[in-house]
């Protein structure tokens, strides 16, 4: 006889619960996680801003049928356009992740948690010129900032102990649930309704990390997240309507996301939900690449230095050694040809070479007139990654966090030159003293690349200023990168 499969619905997953009472309890009293979200704000902003000069980035945005405005709709920065609150949140995270230089979180699953402003400020600037219009109190910058650091919190909590590359899924899923829950709460949904739009996002197709990965390495990279938050905007409005939620979306044996997805595998959870990822965030601050080569790069600059001193140059070089942590090779170890900017931005050897000849790593150095160097790939060719166990240990320690890596340079002479170390990149919490006036001189460069100087000005006298930047509307805020 067969047994009959029971429709009793479930009480909604723990997971799912926990998220929602996060997002819809839990207040943030942490003065230094509303300091670093600003920093934050103000560098996912830039780096948005930066990525405007690209043609391949900017012809992504816009409406999806040109010459649409949306009344009251939300603006997207460093352009004219006003759209809906979903196609803004596709721009402004667009932008954001396009040349790989916001923020970072680094775990067993890594990503990019100010990927989740996209969905954020996009619907907090839609919400405040609707109300604005009818006659009522705009929302904050410091309701902005709360969202950002609630954001963070979830898709760094969730990745500390779950590794989706490894099941072959892309990080921007946490994107997706991080900003469902937080655009949801601030909608003004129901906790009912919250949970029915944070289950959507789990039910949700999810992608595949293929274009981030040798032999597939393309542009996708750069616009998956807009994706994700964007469709983070569109599944909580569904829930608004009171689309219905799918309570045992994680846990439903057969058809749920641990046993199609996980490998059957419940999340771990390593700590509550607070305010310790945005504390502890790391910028990219110097060098657009891949964040597990940042401490690569800056050991190389030094290198380029020490090579002039010494009278060397890269013709000279014979092999350079990287000692490094194990999820560096596993993501950006990368040897053949390269084929793209997006191909080269993930490549380590790429990253060091570049610094080692001349001097510098910039975004422009991705392009194919920059990588048609052909020292570059003879350099490639003589750069050797090793994994330091004790690199991989603290990479995980949550008390370190370490992303270190050391680089040893030797000559075809047979003579080597002292190995460079770094553990703890410029952007790492660890250094923020060091790091947060060269985000800033970032920031004014981003600035500069889109506004006259009496708008740079406005935009600086704000956003550095805490309690100015917090009790400012969000549509005048965002009014104030308006081309």
């Amino acid at each position: 006889m067969s047994a009959h499969i029971s429709n009793v619905r479930p009480k909604a997953d723990k997971v799912l619960v926990d998220i929602v009472d996060y997002v819809t309890k839990y207040k943030i009293a942490s003065k230094v996680a509303y300091e670093t979200a600003r920093n934050c704000l103000i560098d996912t902003l830039g780096c948005g801003l930066e990525a405007l000069e690209y043609p391949a980035c900017k012809k992504l945005m816009g409406p999806i049928v040109p010459g649409t405005v949306v009344p009251n709709g939300a603006k997207v920065p460093g352009t004219q356009f006003q759209l809906d609150p979903v196609q803004a949140a596709f721009n402004i995270g667009c932008m954001i992740r396009w040349l790989d230089f916001n923020d970072t979180w680094l775990a067993a699953e890594w990503g990019h948690p100010s990927d989740n402003l996209g969905g954020i400020l996009a619907t907090a600037d839609w919400l405040s010129r609707n109300a604005v219009a009818a006659g009522k109190k705009p929302l904050t910058m410091k309701d902005v900032l709360t969202g950002m650091i609630k954001a963070h919190e979830i898709q760094g909590c969730i990745a500390l102990e779950n590794s989706f590359n490894k099941v072959g899924l892309d990080h921007v899923v946490l994107v997706k649930v991080a900003s469902t829950a937080v655009v949801a709460e601030m909608l003004g949904l129901s906790r009912d309704e919250i949970l029915n739009a944070v289950s959507l996002a789990w039910v949700d197709g999810q992608s595949l990390r293929t274009y981030r990965h040798s032999p597939n390495t393309g542009s996708r990279k750069s616009w998956a997240a807009g994706d994700a938050t964007s469709r983070a905007v569109r599944l909580a409005l569904m829930a608004k309507t009171g689309e219905m939620g799918y309570p045992s979306v994680l846990t439903a044996k057969t058809w749920g996301f641990y046993d199609v997805l996980f490998k059957g595998q419940p999340f771990k959870f390593q700590r509550k939900y607070e305010s310790y990822v945005m504390e502890n965030v790391l910028f990219k601050i110097s060098f657009p690449a891949e964040f597990h080569s940042q401490t690569a790069v800056e050991a190389a600059m030094t290198l380029h230095k020490e090579l002039a001193r010494a009278g060397k140059s890269v013709e000279d070089i014979k092999k350079i050694t990287i000692r490094t942590h194990e999820a560096c090779i596993r993501i950006i170890d990368k040897k053949g040809p390269l084929n793209n900017p997006a191909d080269r931005d993930h490549c380590i050897q790429y990253m060091v070479a570049v610094p080692l000849i001349f001097g510098r790593l910039t975004a422009s150095d991705y392009e194919d007139n920059i990588a048609s160097d052909k020292r570059i790939d003879v350099l490639r060719d003589k750069i050797v990654c090793v994994e330091d166990t004790s690199f991989t240990k603290d990479y995980h320690d949550p008390k370190k966090r370490s992303i270190a890596n050391a680089l040893t340079v030797e000559f075809k002479d047979g003579k080597k030159m002292k190995e460079v170390v770094v553990e703890y990149p410029i952007g790492h919490a660890r250094r923020r003293k060091e790091g947060i006036p060269l985000l800033e001189a970032k920031f004014k460069t981003n600035l500069a690349r889109q506004f006259p100087a009496k708008q740079q000005k406005t935009i600086l006298d704000i956003s550095l200023d805490q309690k100015k930047l917090e009790a400012m509307p969000v549509n005048e805020y965002v009014d104030l990168y308006v081309i």
